[in-house]
């Protein structure tokens, strides 16, 4: 008697990315190739019959994260179903023989360059190191890809590696020398994610104001005329650039921030210290004085720029008057938006070999005070916008309460710059809508909806009245 052939079931997938957004975009490629090989992507780990861990091997605290999250999940082989664990990125590029060694509940290990490798090792019958050379991929538009955060927004990565010798930095180490992605390739990427719904594009790289100086010359173009062909795709609403290093903005792209509609008045520019002597300790090949010459014209030629910046308290070196330097820098320059990080004493960094090390009760008070300080200049930038009507893309429900909606305006990059809750009014996710400041704190702003909308669009439920919640 014939029987019926059981439907064999697919098997599931979970993805962990850990560190920066360029890794993001990596996991999203990851994605897309267990997509086309048929695996199920669950978000719930204790569900997945092979886990993927994105890592990141840049200092410390994120190696720690990175073993400490594989160890985890490594726990599932045991009280699971999890029948592979699959480690890939800048700790696996970094340390590839110690986690082969040290960690046997890794089944596979892939590089940062090995994101399509992931393809063979879900076939099955993969070498369990499969570390390669950092050099030998970049990102392409054809490159299989999901997108795994708000469909209204998504990180292009232009470039890949870095060709600069900062003291304190392993990057070049694990990820190679730069690589500059065509302006072709990249605006192709662009089209088919706008295709997708995205409206906000965010470029991406390790030095965003290098790219396309390695390029050959048929595919040469300056960075300001590849950001307008971006800009110009369409559906795109706003282009935002990040990891701009603080040379000389030339001014095609100071017009593009200043001018163009599409391209939003937001420059994220890791400054990394402010007196001279550590600038120099840090090899960063310039002083305080073209710093401050710098943001003077970017301010100058900007109207409404928002400024993002990251500064390295407790590097090698790093006396308290010059600590004091940065602060009175800080203060001078009012930027909207400031991350602080602790040094991180890697071996392998030139800075690992200097003298006056600072002890690490001495660098967190300093980052305590950094981050006081930039709070009352950003608790101070959020309040001159009360009452200010500002486009705001609609993200989705908060996860506070799922009846109040968020987004962010132009000023705030998406995960690290805060956030605008919706008060009143309906909105769906992926508009852009006229906001009106109602509230102000820190960093999130409270405001209603003042225009009609897109009637196209399914309204979001009825929101509750927002009050923001301030944390000393």
């Amino acid at each position: 008697m014939a029987t019926k052939r059981r439907e064999k079931k697919a098997k599931t997938v979970h993805f962990v990315s850990l560190g920066c957004p360029k890794n993001r975009v990596d996991s999203e490629v990851m994605v897309g190739v267990a997509a086309e090989r048929g695996l199920s992507l669950v978000t719930d780990a204790e569900a997945a019959d092979v886990i993927v861990v994105n890592t990141c091997g840049f200092i410390g605290e994120a190696k720690k994260e990175s073993i400490d999250t594989i160890l985890e999940l490594a726990e599932l082989k045991r009280v699971g179903k999890l029948q592979k664990l699959v480690v890939t990125g800048c700790l696996a590029q970094r340390y590839p023989d110690d986690l082969a060694k040290n960690m046997p509940e890794i089944d596979h290990l892939l590089g940062s360059s090995d994101m399509l490798k992931l393809g063979e090792v879900l076939d099955g019958g993969a070498e369990r190191v499969l570390v390669g050379n950092p050099a030998d991929w970049v990102v392409r538009a054809s490159d299989p890809r999901v997108l795994t955060g708000p469909r209204s927004s998504a990180y292009v990565k232009i470039a890949e590696g870095c060709n600069r010798t900062c003291a304190f930095c392993t990057i070049p180490q694990f990820r190679g020398k730069q690589r500059s992605r065509s302006a072709d390739d990249v605006v192709r990427e662009v089209k088919d994610l706008a295709s997708q719904g995205v409206r906000e594009i965010n470029l991406i790289s390790q030095d965003t104001v290098s790219w396309g100086r390695d390029l050959d010359r048929a595919e040469r173009a300056s960075l300001a005329a590849m950001v307008e062909r971006v800009a110009d795709v369409p559906g795109v609403a706003w282009t935002r650039l990040f990891y701009l290093y603080p040379e000389t903005i030339d001014e095609a792209l100071l017009d593009l921030l200043a001018n163009h509609p599409r391209v939003v008045p937001y420059v994220d520019m890791p400054l990394q210290h402010a007196a001279d002597a550590m600038l120099k300790r840090m090899r960063r090949g310039h002083g305080k004085d073209r710093q401050k010459r710098v943001v003077a014209r970017l301010r100058e030629r900007v109207p409404g720029l928002f400024f993002r910046t990251a500064f390295i308290v407790g590097h090698p070196g790093e006396t308290d008057a010059e600590f004091e330097e940065l602060v009175e820098f800080v203060e001078w320059a009012e930027f909207d938006h400031v991350g602080v990080f602790r040094y991180s004493d890697e071996e392998s960094a030139k800075s690992f070999a200097l003298e006056g090390k600072v002890k690490p009760a001495a660098a967190a008070k300093r980052y305590r005070t950094l981050m006081s300080v930039q709070r009352k200049i950003a608790r101070r930038r959020n309040k001159a916008l009360l009452g200010r009507e500002l486009d705001v893309l609609v993200e989705g429900p908060s996860e506070e309460h799922d009846l109040v909606m968020k987004g962010r305006h132009a000023g705030q990059a998406p995960e690290v710059d805060g956030q605008v809750f919706l008060s009143e009014g309906e909105c769906a996710p992926g508009e852009i809508r006229r906001v009106r400041v109602e509230q102000a704190s820190d960093y999130d702003l409270v405001g209603a909806l003042v225009d009609e909308g897109d009637p196209s669009r399914a309204p979001a439920k009825k929101k509750r009245r927002v009050s923001l919640r301030v944390v000393a």
